[in-house]
C-alpha cells in the first residue's frame, strides 16, 4: 500500500509483520481496536513464510522455520484460522554404524516397532523401557506446562505446584539435564537423539551452568501438551497468510514496505516513524508491539540494547528427483526421511563438535538433523513434480555459533555445507548430490543460510532463531505479568524475543494483546 499521508491514529501499531505480530493484530482488531501493522519487507510472515527457492521450479519451502508444535489450538479457534496440521507417522530415524554394519535407531510407527527397534540396535528393551518413563514424564510436565502460556506469567512456586512432580522439576529447572540423560540412559545413541532437543538453535553442552539447553528442551518437549511436531499443510506460509488474512477481515491495515525506524513516547501515547520508498510518515497510537528483536527495541526507543544474542545452525533447504537409498537396508527412506533423520547426533558426537566449536573451529563431524516435508504433505509440489517422484529435504546444523563464520562467511558456508553432507553421505548407497534437482538454469537445487545470511535477510540478531536466549516460563523480578512489558508502559514486546517466545508459537502476540486488552479495560 501506499505511505500514509499525514498522521494517522491508532489504538495499537504493531511493528514487524510476522506471525507474532499478525496474532497481535487479529486479536486486537477483533476486539474493535483500529490497528496499524508496520513491515519492513514486501511480504507479511516474517521468517513463517513458504517461497520458491529455486528458479523456474514450483516448489514451495517453508524456507525458515518449518515444523509446528507451540502454537496453541486456542490461537487458532479464537481467530478462527483456516490453517490445519498434519501429524508425522515416524518420530525419528538415527543411523549409525554398529560392529561394521549400518543400522539405526527408528522411533515411530507404534509403539511394538519401536520397541523392536530399539532392542535391535541396544540388545534389550532397558533402553526402551527408560525412553518411555523418560518421556511418559516430559509428557506429564506438557500437559500441565503448556496451557499457561497463554495465561499471565505463574510464579515459579505456582508453576512447581502445578507440575506436582520434583523429580521432574529437578531433571528440567534445576539441573543440567546432561545429567538426567546420562543417570538414565546407557546407550550413546539413545543418549544424542534426546540431548538433540535441548540444542535447537542453542550453543550450550549437555552440562552447561547456565540450563539454557535445559528452557531449550523444555520449550521442545512441550507442544499442544503432548510435545509433538506437527507438518503445517501447505507450508509455514498458510500459517501466517491464514493470519494476515485473519488480520485484514478483522479490519487492521497491513502496511507492507513500511519500515519503522524511531519510537518516541511519554508511557502514554506513542509516536511512530517510519520510513517507505517514497520518504517518511509519522503514526500515532496508544500502545506500541514490537514484533522485532529486543536490540531492534532498544534501538526504536533509544534505550540501552541488551547482551548481544548469537545464533548457532546452518539451515539448508533441498529439492530432489527422489528420495536416496540408505546403506541400512532395513527401512524404508520413506520413513527414514518423513520424521526427524538425526546425522552425528551421538552423545558424544555432540559433545566433541560443542567443543571444537567453542574453540573457534568447524566441528569435523558437523551434527544436523533433516525431515522431509513432502512426504507429509506433497501439496507443496506441483503435481508434475509429485508424479516424478520428487521430494523436499529441510536440514538444521546444530553447534555453528555466528562467530565462525566472521572472518568469512561465504568460504565458511560452503566449508560447513561440504563437511554437513559428507556426513550424511556417510549413511547413504548413493552421494545426496547425485538426488538434487537442478533449476531452470541447470543449477543444483539446494540452498544454505549461516547465522549471518539470518541476520542480513530477517534481522535476526546474531542469526539467533529466539532472538535471545530462551525464558523459563514463570515470572522473574522484570517480566511483567504477561512476559512482554518493557520499560515503556505502552510499548510491549510481541516477537519471539518475549518471555514464552521462540519457535513459531503466536504466543506472544496473544499475550501482549491481552496486555493491552486488560490495560484499556476490555
Amino acid at each position: 500500500m501506499a505511505a500514509h499521508e499525514g498522521h494517522g491514529t491508532y489504538d495499537a501499531v504493531i511493528v514487524g509483520g510476522g506471525h507474532n505480530g499478525l496474532v497481535a493484530a487479529a486479536y486486537l482488531a477483533r476486539a474493535g481496536r483500529s490497528v496499524l501493522v508496520l513491515e519492513r519487507l514486501d511480504h507479511t510472515g516474517g521468517a513463517a513464510v513458504s517461497t520458491r527457492p529455486f528458479a523456474g521450479v514450483d516448489a514451495r519451502l517453508s524456507r525458515y522455520s518449518y515444523l509446528v508444535s507451540l502454537l496453541p489450538k486456542k490461537i487458532v479457534r479464537d481467530l478462527g484460522l483456516d490453517f490445519r496440521i498434519r501429524a508425522r507417522t515416524v518420530s525419528s530415524y538415527t543411523p549409525v554404524e554398529r560392529d561394521g554394519r549400518p543400522t539405526g535407531l527408528l522411533v515411530g510407527g507404534g509403539d511394538r516397532r519401536t520397541r523392536e527397534a530399539f532392542a535391535e540396535l541396544t540388545g534389550s528393551d532397558r533402553e526402551y523401557e527408560a525412553w518411555q518413563r523418560f518421556y511418559g514424564m516430559t509428557g506429564r510436565v506438557a500437559e500441565r506446562v503448556f496451557p499457561t502460556l497463554t495465561e499471565p506469567l505463574p510464579t515459579r512456586d505456582e508453576l512447581r505446584r502445578r507440575i506436582d512432580d520434583e523429580d521432574a522439576w529437578r531433571i528440567l529447572f534445576e539441573e543440567p539435564v546432561g545429567a538426567a540423560i546420562e543417570d538414565r540412559f546407557a546407550d550413546d545413541l539413545v543418549r544424542g537423539v534426546v540431548l538433540t532437543d535441548a540444542l535447537i538453535g542453542t550453543f550450550a553442552d549437555a552440562h552447561d551452568a547456565s540450563l539454557r539447553q535445559n528452557r531449550c528442551f523444555l520449550y521442545h518437549v512441550i507442544g499442544g501438551g503432548t510435545g509433538a511436531w506437527d507438518v503445517p499443510v501447505g507450508g509455514m506460509g498458510a500459517l501466517t497468510d491464514a493470519l494476515a488474512a485473519a488480520a485484514r477481515d478483522a479490519g487492521a491495515v497491513l502496511a507492507t514496505g513500511h519500515e519503522a525506524v524511531r519510537i518516541d513516547t511519554d508511557g502514554k501515547t506513542a509516536e511512530i516513524t517510519y520510513r517507505t520508498a517514497d520518504g517518511e510518515g509519522v503514526a500515532a497510537a496508544r500502545h506500541v508491539l514490537v514484533g522485532a528483536s529486543p536490540q531492534a527495541l532498544a534501538e526504536l526507543t533509544g534505550d540501552e540494547p541488551p547482551t548481544p544474542a548469537e545464533g548457532a545452525q546452518l539451515k539448508v533447504n533441498m529439492l530432489l528427483k527422489r528420495l536416496p537409498q540408505l546403506r541400512d537396508r532395513s527401512v524404508d527412506p520413506r520413513e527414514a526421511f518423513s520424521g526427524t533423520f538425526h546425522i552425528a547426533e551421538g552423545y558424544q558426537q555432540l559433545a566433541a563438535a560443542h567443543a571444537q566449536a567453542a574453540a573457534g573451529e568447524l566441528p569435523a563431524a558437523p551434527p544436523s538433523e533433516i525431515y522431509c516435508h513432502s512426504l507429509t504433505d506433497p501439496t507443496i509440489l506441483a503435481p508434475d513434480l509429485v508424479e516424478q517422484g520428487y521430494q523436499t529435504l529441510t536440514l538444521f546444523g546444530l553447534h555453528t555459533p555466528a562467530r565462525l563464520f566472521e572472518r568469512d562467511n561465504d568460504a565458511v558456508r560452503e566449508e560447513l555445507l561440504k563437511a554437513t553432507l559428507a556426513q550424511l553421505d556417510a549413511h547413504l548407497a548413493e552421494p545426496i548430490a547425485d538426488c538434487l534437482a537442478v533449476d531452470a538454469e541447470g543449477r543444483p537445487c539446494i540452498e544454505a543460510k549461516t547465522p549471518l545470511d539470518l541476520e542480513r535477510d530477517l534481522r535476526l540478531p546474531g542469526g539467533n532463531i529466539f532472538h535471545r536466549d530462551l525464558a523459563w516460563p514463570y515470572a522473574q523480578e522484570d517480566t511483567g505479568r504477561w512476559g512482554v512489558e518493557t520499560r515503556h508502559a505502552n510499548v510491549l514486546l510481541c516477537g519471539a524475543g518475549a518471555v514464552r517466545g521462540g519457535g513459531v508459537s503466536g504466543v506472544p502476540g496473544h499475550n501482549a494483546a491481552m496486555a493491552v486488552l486488560e490495560a484499556t479495560g476490555e
